[in-house]
Order: structure tokens, then sequence, then C-alpha cells
């Protein structure tokens, strides 16, 4: 349940029966021709659809990221990296202080595993507390399923992987086209301005569309896979 849909004294009852809060960490940032909000729609969906059966409530998805090669598309904001950190442990901190024991933080963006290492610490000076990471494509199941097309990008970024139908632009068609892979390793180091260059419309290569069965059969994998952490948590 989303605890926009919740008082908080219902909440609060929430809490004497069961100590655990989904945080998801998404991103606005260039998905060529899907959504902007694409990273944050997706992990927000699979946070609630995860966390739903078992009754564990989910915060609003952090709708910024750290996006530094993507800066220069229009509507890709970039939160420096030391920023992030201190947002996400302040927030686990008043979660913490109002009685919340086991927190899941749910990404879905590879630029936020910054926060990764940084909250491992910020665990062990807090003994009484259980936190789990989850990046919701990487588990085996669900990278068996990126996969699956012979040549398909690792990454991914902007490709049917992605695809999902909640967040296709409303008269925007996917090309029909594949791209070629672009070379990741040019990306990281280059200016945003660059980076924008190198890229084109956004996407890093790929077919951008193999129908909507593939993407959703990612989705509910990683729903699966992101239900059994939290039940495990």
């Amino acid at each position: 349940m989303h605890v926009h849909d919740l008082t908080w004294l219902q909440l609060a009852a929430r809490l004497e029966q069961d100590d655990r809060i989904v945080l998801p960490l998404g991103s606005t940032e260039q998905h060529a021709h899907l959504s902007l909000g694409t990273d944050t729609i997706e992990v927000e969906r699979i946070a609630l659809e995860a966390a739903g059966p078992l009754g564990v409530p989910v915060l609003p998805a952090l709708p910024y990221g750290v996006v530094p090669q993507l800066a220069a598309f229009p509507g890709s904001p970039s939160i420096r990296p030391d920023t992030y950190v201190a947002f996400v442990t302040d927030i686990l901190d008043s979660l913490v202080l109002q009685g919340f024991r086991r927190l899941f933080v749910l990404n879905g963006h590879f630029g936020n595993t910054v926060v990764h290492e940084q909250l491992q610490g910020w665990q062990r000076g807090q003994p009484a507390v259980r936190l789990a990471w989850h990046d919701w494509w990487a588990p085996p199941a669900v990278l068996a399923l990126m996969g699956e097309p012979a040549g398909s990008p690792a990454d991914g970024h902007a490709s049917w992987v992605e695809s999902f139908p909640w967040v296709r632009v409303p008269g925007v068609v996917l090309p029909a086209r594949v791209k070629p892979a672009v070379a990741l390793d040019e990306l990281a180091p280059i200016d945003p301005h660059d980076a924008k260059a190198l890229l084109g419309d956004g996407s890093y290569g790929g077919a951008y569309d193999l129908g909507p069965a593939r993407a959703v059969a990612i989705h509910d994998a990683a729903v699966d896979a992101a239900r059994a952490a939290l039940a495990a948590l």
C-alpha cells in the first residue's frame, strides 16, 4: 500500500504489527522515446506490487537521481553523489526515529548505486536496524529475460527491456529498427554535452520494442524477486 493512501494514524497502527517499510529510488531522465519518468514510474510500480500482498507500506519513489552523463538532456536533472547519500540517509534516520526497524531500499536507477556502499556504513551505526538494498534488475531471473534476444546490449537503457506499457507516451511510436550498441566505456568519462551527441536519441542500443509481453515478463519477474527479498527481511 502507498503511504499516500493512509493517514499517519493508520500507518502508526500498522507499524505496531510490522516494522518494515519500502523506500523506492527512481530518477527523472531521458529514456529516448519513453517517458522521462520511466525509472521512477517502474520502481514505484514494482514496489507496490511486491509489497501489496505482504501488507508492507511503500513510500513515494524519489524522483531524482545521480545521472551526470545524461545531465545535458532536457528533463534529466542530476544530483551530486554526496548530496544524494546525505538525502537518503536523512530519510532513513527519520524512519528509524519513527520506529521502523526493517528498511527495504528498492533501487530503480543504476546511477543511484553510489549510495549503496555508504548505506552499509550507515547500517553499522544502527545495530537494531536491518537494511536491505535491492536493484530490481539484478536478480538472475530478471537478467535472464533481459538477455533473451541474441546480441541485445547488457545495459538496455531505453531499449525494449524498459518499454513497459505504462511508460510509453501517448502518440509516440517506438522505432522498429535496432540501434547499434553505444560503446559505454566512452560514455562515463566524457562531458554531458559530448555524451548527448554520442547517444543521439538517448538509447544505449538494441531493439526499441519486442512487444509488450516481453517487457511485462521482465516486470513480473522483478516483482517476484523484490517480494521474495522483502519477505526475507
